[in-house]
């Protein structure tokens, strides 16, 4: 330390020290104001990104909950189709259900009509036969009882007689 005390000279202090406030000066004039320009640019920067980081994480939260509510409203109208579509295949199968029973119904009655009508048409050719029978039967039975005299005088004997019984 006392060698820097023996070494100073008062004359290259003072020019250093011109020198030194001359720096300072020029620098406030030209390299100061530029330089806080670029800071306070910097922080303007800064601070937009700030609030355009902030409006896009509102805008995303809006985005989201819009995206929510669609989303929402979207299952509600899908339910409300898929219910839709189960009650319209229910009433297509309670028509086809109610459309099937009054066919099968009317084959019914249409099948118990054809088989009255066959049934009335047999018993219809069945009585035909069966006087057609009768009369063959009867005139066989009156020719053999009338080839022979004496029996037709006997017949209508009893025919009168018959006759005035009733």
């Amino acid at each position: 330390m006392e060698t820097l005390l023996n070494d100073f000279s008062p004359g290259l202090f003072l020019v250093q020290t011109i020198l030194l406030i001359g720096l300072i000066f020029l620098m406030v004039k030209f390299a100061w104001k530029p330089i806080l320009n670029s800071l306070n640019e910097r922080e303007a920067g800064i601070s937009d990104a700030l609030a355009a980081a902030e409006a896009a994480k509102k805008e995303m939260q809006n985005v989201t909950a819009d995206s929510e509510r669609l989303l929402q409203e979207a299952r509600v109208e899908r339910e409300a189709m898929i219910k839709e579509a189960r009650e319209m295949k229910e009433k297509i199968v309670a028509d086809a259900k109610e459309l099937a029973q009054a066919e099968g119904d009317k084959m019914i009655k249409q099948a118990q009509a054809a088989i009255e009508s066959e049934k009335k048409a047999a018993v219809a050719d069945i009585k035909n036969q069966v006087a057609t029978l009768s009369v063959e039967i009867a005139e066989k039975v009156i020719k053999g009882q009338l080839s022979n005299d004496n029996k037709q005088l006997q017949l209508v004997e009893d025919m009168v007689g018959d006759i005035k019984l009733n």
